[in-house]
């Protein structure tokens, strides 16, 4: 019992990556949250990109840095 509950909590903690084709972006996704880096081609920007990073707890955004 001890075995499957451990295996659930791993499932709902442990994110994949997933690479975004927007210049950089990486977004890691798991069951509870998502946490996405951005870097995005933004040619009005003075260095070509924009940065940014989001946190999200079950598809609510809790933090947004853009």
């Amino acid at each position: 019992m001890k075995i499957a509950l451990i295996i659930i909590i791993i499932f709902f903690i442990i994110p994949i990556p997933v690479y975004y084709k927007d210049g950089g972006s990486v977004g890691y996704k798991a069951v509870l949250y998502e946490i996405i880096k951005y870097h995005r081609l933004d040619m009005e920007s003075d260095t070509g990109y924009k940065d940014g990073l989001e946190i999200k707890v079950f598809g609510k955004t809790v933090f947004s840095k853009k």
